[in-house]
């Protein structure tokens, strides 16, 4: 019934095994990849025809975990999968950026790609094998798929490079880098390092991408065993068109891309698009795609030519430019910490805000449960590129967030020795290139107003490439429009000593480890020079939080105090916080910490804990309040915890024949703590007079 085909290799001592024909028969093409108990599925399906009026390639790539495959039921109401997670997302991202650049432009079947994990064993991590298998499932497919791609991870501790680290290897090591690509070239990195130099990240690519090449010969044996056909496509010759187009609007073109500022340059290039749609509203040989299609292979024409014969970038900058930044910290009053962070026509205002562990964010994963105490978000309103559009969290929110995060995170302090959770949001305000690098540079202000005391300050700088042939040109700091017309996308953030996050995308089949090194060494010159400029505004950072950042103290209880202090169901330390306003947070070593702004606030909470840990003292009064009435006495409640006895004989200096004629329940009362009679406190109202 199945004709199965699989292919086997030791890779990294571990066997990998990829497998066709038995699962998922409906699909263009399916893989089932295993790797000790990890197996994960990926499919690949394309319509069969596209649809004229789409002027781009419809790719969707969806990554999902689904909770079984860890032995997990989800939590929450619904109890099933949901919406994709932050970590789902990501890598969907990971797995969609190494595959597009692979399918020919003239490509516009809606395609999707999607890949499930079906058994995690919690070794062997899905992010890297998804890639494999997705590209495995496109490479069998029949698509017009330039494959196959494949990706590795790489750690290093100790200087020693390392394939594919395990998650406790990850925590001791200085580098967690992703590398994808074809068995020429690399198309993908992303990572995060620890202050790395520009030659340990390019020896780290350049070890990664060694490692993955047993792989993608494997899955290039699957592919020859498969036979599938291909899928034609047909091409079309737009030679007499592009004719009449440069005919009509080259000239036009050329002034408006002569134009520095973006929104007299997009009026001008709308009136080309304007000019065109009406020209050929009616023609019966071409649609408005195809028009608008050789209009921008114009414009990416006339850019690139001008930047690889010429040397003149869009805005008249050297290759090696950096526009023109301002910086200024404080610009938000309240806030803990904010920054307004300005290159050229790229703007963020980024805001830092600290709170406590109670404040840290829980993650639910195939892992478990984990707990983050630094968050990054960044937001990309449609203003900020002058158009009308949705808000939301999109992949680009969540991708450049955590692209920053990567670049921040280490040069954060320990929680040790900083005990705060951070939050840090930057609002985009404006954007004409890398948005995501001014939000590292406005995060490494913010956090620095805020009084965090990162390591190092931290910038961050977006190269491009243009590339024909054997000639091309490294730019610098570039533009939207150099990024949308260009080669790569090559963001490097760091210190002024080394490397903390590296992200690279390729558009072409891939460039050589001679390009990236001239591309990191040129980035580095940029970075320095964003961080002089970002030093004017603050070097380091403040000795002092803000008058709005709750402050924080500890008091070391015993551990057989945990319980008092929490209280039946958590009412007593819910009754602190109510009653005082400050936040109190106890954890398993008996620290109790207790924030707030205000000192009196924060004062009253700390006084309301040393009273449910203190123990009475004889001799010592104590203000108390009157809980229950007996024949004999009163019980008094006070140390918040503690009830004592004061018998009918102390309530008063003259003799009492009856308690109430002294006290009632509810009264406040002043006691003195006179003796122990088997465990129970002996108080005295009349000692305490």
């Amino acid at each position: 019934m199945f004709k199965v085909i699989k292919k086997e290799i030791e890779w990294n001592k571990k066997k990998l095994s990829i497998e066709t024909g038995k699962i998922a028969r409906q699909a263009n093409g399916a893989i089932i990849l295993k790797c000790g108990d990890t197996v994960i599925l990926s499919t690949a399906v394309a319509a069969k025809k596209a649809n004229p009026e789409t002027d781009f390639f419809p790719l969707t790539v969806n990554y999902q975990e689904k909770y079984y495959a860890a032995g997990k039921i989800p939590g929450g109401y619904f109890k099933r999968e949901a919406r994709p997670t932050e970590s789902e997302t990501l890598i969907s991202r990971l797995i969609d950026r190494p595959i597009r650049p692979l399918f020919p432009s003239s490509f516009r079947n809606e395609t999707q790609v999607l890949t499930t994990v079906l058994s995690y064993d919690k070794e062997n991590d899905p992010e890297v094998l998804s890639v494999i298998a997705s590209s495995a499932a496109l490479s069998i497919s029949g698509l017009p798929f330039m494959g196959p791609v494949a990706a590795s991870k790489v750690g290093c501790i100790e200087n020693q490079l390392i394939l594919n680290p395990t998650k406790e290897q990850l925590k001791e090591s200085s580098l967690e880098l992703v590398v994808a690509g074809t068995l020429d070239a690399v198309l993908m990195v992303e990572s995060e390092a620890s202050g790395l130099s520009e030659i340990q990240m390019l020896e780290a690519v350049k070890f990664g991408h060694e490692s993955f090449k047993p792989v993608i010969n494997m899955i290039s044996e699957l592919k020859k065993e498969v036979k599938k056909d291909e899928i034609e496509i047909d091409v079309k010759d737009y030679t007499k068109l592009k004719k009449e187009i440069s005919k009509e609007v080259e000239k036009k073109l050329k002034v408006a891309f002569s134009e520095k500022d973006k929104k007299t340059r997009s009026s001008l290039i709308s009136e080309c698009t304007e000019l065109l749609l009406t020209k050929y509203e009616n023609n019966a040989d071409y649609t408005n795609v195809e028009v608008m299609d050789q209009l921008k292979a114009l414009e990416k024409d006339i850019v690139r030519t001008n930047i690889l014969k010429n040397k003149i970038r869009i805005d008249g900058r050297k290759l090696d430019e950096v526009r023109n930044i301002e910086c200024e910290v404080g610009i938000l009053p309240r806030s803990h910490g904010s920054a307004l962070f300005t290159r050229g026509e790229t703007q963020a205002i980024v805001a830092t805000t600290l709170s406590t562990a109670e404040d840290e964010q829980k993650i639910e994963s195939l892992d478990g449960m984990m707990r983050s105490r630094f968050m990054l978000h960044y937001n990309f309103p449609p203003f900020s590129v002058g158009e009308v559009g949705r808000i939301g969290t999109g992949r680009r929110e969540i991708g450049h967030g955590k692209l920053a995060w990567r670049a921040i995170n280490s040069s954060l302090p320990t929680k040790e020795e900083f005990p705060y959770t951070i939050r840090i949001v930057s609002e985009i305000t404006e954007s004409n290139g890398s948005s995501s690098m001014a939000t590292v540079c406005g995060s490494s202000m913010s956090l620095m107003h805020a009084g965090v005391p990162i390591k190092k300050p931290i910038a961050g700088i977006a190269m491009g490439l243009i590339k024909e042939g054997k000639d091309y040109s490294v730019l610098s700091d570039i533009l939207g429009d150099e990024d949308h017309l260009g080669d790569m996308d090559f963001k490097v953030a760091g210190t002024d000593e080394g490397i903390t996050s590296l992200q690279m995308d390729i558009k072409i089949t891939g460039i050589t480890f001679e390009i990236m090194e001239k591309a990191l060494s040129q980035a580095k010159d940029g970075r320095l020079k964003i961080l002089n400029a970002m030093s004017k505004a603050i070097s380091k950072s403040n000795s002092e939080l803000s008058k709005y950042t709750p402050k924080m103290e500890k008091i070391q209880v015993d551990k057989k105090e945990i319980a008092a202090i929490i209280g039946k169901g958590g009412a007593t330390i819910r009754e602190i916080v109510e009653t005082s306003g400050a936040k109190v947070d106890i954890n398993d070593e008996g620290v109790v910490t207790i924030s707030a702004a205000d000192e009196e606030i924060r004062n009253k909470a700390i006084k309301m804990v040393k009273e449910i840990i203190e123990k009475p003292e004889v001799g010592k009064i104590y203000k108390g309040k009157v809980v229950k009435i007996m024949d004999f006495g009163a019980f008094v409640n006070f140390l918040g915890k503690q009830d004592g006895l004061v018998h009918i004989s102390q309530l008063d200096k003259k003799r009492v024949e009856k308690v109430t004629d002294v006290v009632k329940e509810g009264d406040e009362v002043s006691v003195k703590v006179i003796g122990f009679d088997r465990g129970k406190v002996k108080l005295s109202i009349k000692e305490a007079i």
